[in-house]
């Protein structure tokens, strides 16, 4: 009997958390080893599910770095980077569309649908959601001491998300589920960033909620230390004083670009745990770090 009543103590935690988020929107960003792995997985559909079922609106956008490159692996091509951006060029555009558009979208819409959902898979070139334009990336050379301008090849940059089919998949009652490639001024397919394309698509949704899963705990202090809560003056602080730096860097900046367009929090959060949406959304404690504006936002649920 205390088992169960234990079980119905955590029910009511959460409570005031599906109170607040009823009929809201989350944005997700779904990649690292929560893709990978079969347990993760499954409990990640699990997770969306439940917020659906719930009455929160979940939108997921996912990467696929390591799939695209174990397809232009086997196809004989190989990965190029510059500065953590992949090189794209048209043989190989034609290999990420095919990868994260096909194989990894439509793998993400079938786990989903056979736990019970109702998920559909688009790309950003659907509906036009989304508008980019080619971007060109910087390379700090140490031998100039100077930043130097390169050409990534079909690599977008958002210049417009117009979200009238996630409001119809929505209106719908499904799950929309992201590529993240855009469409160029002249037709082109553009390969996005994930990270900055779920950021943009919850500024464009004004969503309550931007949530990004990683591999790691998430930011952490000089000496190493997992900070559950920042905001957003504490986080420029840590990018200024290079506590923050390289692969978290994209990540925090993302994170306030969202709440400067009217995102209410945002989350970074670790992928391998399990259902560490649900654990993030819906506890006072949290599995990673949220990112506001202001330190009363901290105390809000």
């Amino acid at each position: 009997m205390e088992k169960l009543i234990h079980k119905a103590e955590i029910l009511l935690e959460a409570l005031p958390y599906i109170k607040n988020f009823y009929g809201k929107t989350i944005v997700i960003k779904y990649g690292g080893n929560a893709m990978v792995s079969e347990d993760l997985k499954e409990n990640f559909a699990l997770d969306i599910i439940m917020l659906k079922y719930i009455g929160i609106n979940p939108v997921i956008v996912h990467g696929g770095g390591p799939q695209i490159d174990k397809t232009l692996s086997a196809l004989g091509i190989q990965s190029q980077f510059i500065e953590g951006q992949r090189i794209t060029s048209k043989e190989t555009i034609d290999v990420v569309e095919m990868v994260l558009g096909g194989k990894v979208n439509k793998e993400i819409v079938s786990l989903i649908n056979h736990q019970g959902g109702s998920a559909v898979g688009i790309t950003g070139k659907d509906g036009d959601l989304i508008q980019a334009k080619r971007h060109k990336g910087v390379k700090h050379s140490p031998e100039t001491d100077r930043p130097e301008i390169i050409d990534l090849g079909l690599v977008g940059e958002i210049t417009k998300v117009n979200p009238r089919i996630l409001e119809t998949l929505d209106q719908s009652g499904f799950i929309p589920v992201i590529a993240p490639i855009g469409k160029g001024k002249n037709g082109e397919t553009l390969n996005i960033n994930a990270d900055f394309v779920a950021a943009k698509i919850a500024s464009a949704l004004k969503a309550e909620k931007l949530v990004l899963m990683t591999d790691t705990e998430g930011v952490k202090n000089k000496d190493g230390k997992l900070q559950s809560g920042l905001t957003r003056k504490q986080v420029s602080e840590m990018v200024r004083s290079k506590v923050i730096r390289d692969g978290m860097l994209p990540k925090v900046n993302c994170c306030l670009e969202a709440l400067k367009s009217g995102v209410h929090k945002t989350h970074i959060i670790d992928g391998r745990v399990r259902h560490a949406l649900l654990l993030e959304i819906f506890t006072a404690e949290g599995v990673g770090t949220q990112i506001v504006e202001k330190t009363k936002d901290l105390k809000q649920a």
